[in-house]
């Protein structure tokens, strides 16, 4: 086959590129759109497939758009993928995402997947991000190759507090090797977060109100300016988080989530709900009020010591330490319920025995990696659980990622 060629795109593939077939074989090319004509160059050839650059759009999609950022394209920034395509038309493709993984990885016939959520900000929405510093100390994000940093001078999807650091921060120290911006629900509670190359802490002076915290190569935060931890507003109730910890980093549609969440449980008032990969308490908080027990469950020391603060006012949520594996382990039931909000690789296999062990009739997913949560679905359908439907929801406009929150109940019998 001929590097260079002609092609007509057809979908878009997990991972944001669109594809199409050539002499028989299926070709990704990102920055494209399905629908769209492109003279189209070989990067990399895997065999039974390849991924290819568009040299020259020839018939451009009418949804493609102009990207407002700088940094954005091939060979550049590698933080977006989707600034050209109108938003309403990411909000589609997600969908079509979901549903395909679903369907080609999962194994699932025609599965019910609705509409994606949109975001109330395509833009400025995270909360924190972390960056790579260049040579000179200059804040930067990888290239799309993963072989160059690109500096950075102003980031669109960054909410406009951080902006302000980012704009006034001057950090000449060698020994750190990345630095993440955060910001809680009040832009006065600021936080940088360092990483270095030798788990010591570098000598800065910092002229901004700002916390400054050391994240070690275990991922255990130490504090060296202000407080080693913000605060998100979600409802009518606060969460601390510590550097180091997780939280969704577009709080709009984190309450959104917490909705969704909420509404698949369909609790009465007295069921025992399991909330497995708890973090700092966010859906527990949330199912106390409408449960008899929650028990919660969470490996990360600090996310633990920020659990026991944000849920001190309620005496109905068991907080365990420990892996989500072993504490299941040591279950006997009965449980009514139970949510898992897995890190991106998904549930392991034993996690899944042990769900279907204990036969728990009702499963709420969360996911933010649809080919895995496809794969873990089809899992655990064969552990007879059935899934009812799938609701996309938009926490990372600008980039293919997209979050997910599913049902799925076990069959009697």
């Amino acid at each position: 086959m001929s590097d260079i060629f002609e092609l007509d795109l057809t979908t878009i593939a997990h991972g944001g590129a669109a594809l199409g077939r050539h002499h028989g074989r299926t070709i990704f090319v990102p920055y494209a759109l399905p629908g769209e004509h492109v003279t189209a160059r070989v990067v990399k050839d895997k065999g039974r497939f390849a991924y290819a650059e568009a040299i020259e759009i020839n018939t451009p999609s009418p949804n493609r758009i102009e990207p407002p950022c700088p940094y954005f394209g091939p060979g550049r920034c590698g933080g977006c993928q989707w600034q050209h395509i109108a938003y309403g038309k990411q909000l589609e493709y997600k969908q079509t995402v979901v549903s395909d993984q679903l369907t080609r990885i999962g194994k699932f016939r025609e599965p019910v997947v609705h509409a994606t959520m949109p975001s109330p900000n395509p833009w400025e929405y995270r909360v924190y991000m972390t960056f790579t510093l260049t040579d000179d100390g200059k804040p930067g994000l990888w290239s799309t190759d993963n072989n160059t940093i690109i500096p950075i001078e102003a980031c669109h999807i960054l909410d406009p507090a951080l902006t302000e650091i980012y704009g006034q921060l001057d950090l000449a120290s060698p020994e750190v090797r990345r630095i993440k911006f955060q910001v809680g629900s009040h832009p006065e509670d600021r936080m940088l977060i360092l990483e270095t190359n030798d788990n010591l802490a570098p000598e800065i002076e910092v002229d901004i109100p700002v916390s400054v915290n050391l994240l070690l190569s275990d991922n255990e935060p130490v504090n060296l300016i202000g407080s080693s931890n913000v605060t998100y507003q979600i409802g009518e109730r606060g969460f601390r988080v510590t550097a180091g910890g997780f939280f969704q980093t577009n709080l709009p549609m984190a309450e959104v989530l917490v909705g969704q969440v909420l509404n698949r449980l369909e609790l009465q008032g007295n069921e025992t709900v399991l909330d497995l990969y708890s973090g700092v308490g966010l859906f527990s908080a949330f199912i106390a009020e409408c449960a008899g027990l929650v028990i919660s469950a969470e490996s990360y020391p600090p996310a633990v010591t920020d659990a026991e603060e944000n849920l001190d006012d309620f005496t109905n949520i068991d907080i365990i330490e420990g892996s989500v594996e072993a504490v299941l382990e040591a279950l006997e039931g009965p449980v009514e319920a139970a949510i898992v909000d897995p890190p991106r690789t998904g549930l392991q296999g034993s996690v899944i025995k042990e769900i279907a062990r204990l036969a728990i009739p009702r499963l709420i997913y969360v996911s933010c990696d649809p080919a895995t949560f496809a794969r873990d679905a089809g899992q655990l359908a064969r552990h007879g659980y059935r899934l009812l439907d799938v609701q996309p929801i938009d926490m990372f406009p600008q980039t293919f990622h997209v979050e997910s929150v599913a049902t799925l109940v076990k069959d009697k019998g």
